[in-house]
């Protein structure tokens, strides 16, 4: 599989972005799609996660409320929405597609990534 992610950019606090995540070579609608993110020096953190029917969704505690995941099926895309963003959410971002059985908190159960998208807030 392959993900393409776009959207990223410089916003100010309080601002919003949409990111997208594009993804071939697999069939789209069989798998849960999740978003992390990875600030310089830091582990990469979960975000949200959406199933792929797009009925159940799954967010990190510091995006709740904040961020919202969505996808279109039709277009082999998933979106991740944010707005209220603060300087901590500033990060590269990255897609990937959950494997079989695995958790969609955890890296380890992701089977293919994308490049990765930067998302800068400022103060």
């Amino acid at each position: 599989g392959q993900l393409v992610e776009s959207g990223g950019g410089l916003v100010q606090t309080g601002g919003s972005l949409r990111l997208s995540c594009t993804v071939s070579g697999i069939t789209f609608d069989d798998h849960a799609i999740g978003w992390f993110r990875q600030a310089p020096g830091k582990d990469r953190y979960f975000v949200a996660a959406i199933t792929g029917s797009g009925v159940n969704t799954y967010y990190g505690d510091s995006v709740k409320g904040r961020f919202t995941i969505s996808r279109d099926n039709a277009k082999n895309t998933v979106y991740l929405q944010m707005n209220s963003l603060e300087p901590e959410d500033t990060a590269v971002y990255y897609c990937a597609v959950l494997g079989s059985g695995g958790y969609y908190r955890r890296t380890d159960g992701y089977e293919y990534w994308g490049q990765g998208t930067q998302v800068t807030v400022s103060s």
